[in-house]
């Protein structure tokens, strides 16, 4: 079966509405990041359908939870979730930053040949970052433990903005232990078809 028709599947199993382009920029995206993987070592997941599952869709079944119009993707690696968050919110504007020069390299030319207008990459350490203004949402998907991304990326919301931490189970534990200059909002449970194992989203705020 087509990489097409496998997504076109998968997503038939969620909730999301995605235009026809959309779904054509997605499987493109596979398609750069499986020949790239072969020299440059992106990912671990080799196997094009694996990575509709494990990268694909396990990004894009956050973007129902997007609130805001400025985002920034830490420790963004191959552009999860930052890329395909991007192609499927052409409106919002995302900044993806990752201190590791190959894997911006490739997000470089994936943001070339998939046409995108609205996605900048920075390279830098996340706690050396000084935007000028701060973001609606700081996203983070298997970068730290909840209390890293906290302290290194503190300086990153405006005003108003928030964290979104991908995280697999819930981790309660790093919840109740948060930092006193933070407060847990939610967590809502994801559901991504055909993978393995438990999916969630953290959400938390500074207290002002």
């Amino acid at each position: 079966m087509s990489l097409r028709l496998q997504l076109d599947a998968l997503i038939a199993q969620t909730d999301l509405v995605i235009t026809d382009q959309q779904v054509s920029q997605l499987v493109q995206l596979v398609e750069l990041l499986a020949k790239w993987n072969k020299a440059y070592n992106l990912t671990s997941v080799r196997d094009p359908s694996q990575m509709l599952v494990k990268h694909i869709m396990d990004s894009i079944v956050v973007s129902p939870h997007l609130q805001g119009d400025s985002f920034i993707d830490v420790g963004t690696g191959p552009g999860l979730p930052g890329l395909p968050l991007a192609i499927l919110n052409p409106d919002k504007n995302f900044v993806l930053l990752d201190s590791l020069g190959k894997r911006l390299r490739f997000i470089r030319q994936a943001i070339l040949s998939l046409g995108l207008k609205n996605v900048e990459i920075v390279q830098s350490r996340v706690e050396e970052y000084r935007p000028e203004t701060g973001f609606d949402c700081v996203l983070s998907r298997a970068f730290a433990s909840l209390e890293d991304m906290l302290s290194w990326c503190y300086h990153l919301p405006n005003t108003g903005g928030h964290f979104l931490a991908l995280k697999g189970q819930y981790p309660e534990s790093e919840v109740n232990n948060l930092d006193s200059k933070f407060k847990f909002i939610e967590s809502v449970t994801l559901q991504v078809p055909q993978l393995d194992g438990e999916r969630c989203l953290v959400k938390v705020k500074r207290v002002s």
